[in-house]
């Protein structure tokens, strides 16, 4: 059973740092690209990042180039967001998702991945 699990969600003040995991299970990470997305009140799901499975593709939604880095340990079968710099605009739940792809390939929509976690929670406030 293919399954993704993120964690690593929480309360920060602005200007902070959270490091978001995604474990996944099920399948070898290695055969997968993996994005993270996220989705606010209110608003639609706006893809984030997403990492192929050669590990060079790394493509960044402009709001968060510059203060978000993806990275993937296969080994672990774990995929990292690390969040710097922190916005209250940031507020919203972050999910993972995984889908096979060729080797320098990053799905676009989070409907096109067949894992998708069900998200961890991001909160950016003083």
């Amino acid at each position: 059973q293919l399954q993704v699990v993120e964690s690593g969600g929480g309360l920060v003040q602005p200007g902070g740092s959270l490091r978001l995991s995604c474990v996944v299970s099920g399948f070898i990470l290695e055969y997968y690209a993996v994005g993270w997305f996220r989705q606010a009140p209110g608003k639609e799901r706006e893809g984030l990042s997403c990492t192929s499975r050669s590990g060079d593709i790394t493509n960044y939604t402009d709001s968060v180039k510059g203060r978000f880095t993806i990275s993937r340990d296969n080994a672990k079968n774990t995929v990292y967001l690390q969040m710097n710099s922190l916005k209250p605009e940031d507020t919203a739940v972050y999910y993972c998702a995984a889908h096979p792809s060729p080797w320098r390939v990053c799905p676009t929509h989070f409907e096109q991945y067949d894992a998708r976690g069900q998200g961890t929670q991001v909160t950016v406030s003083s």
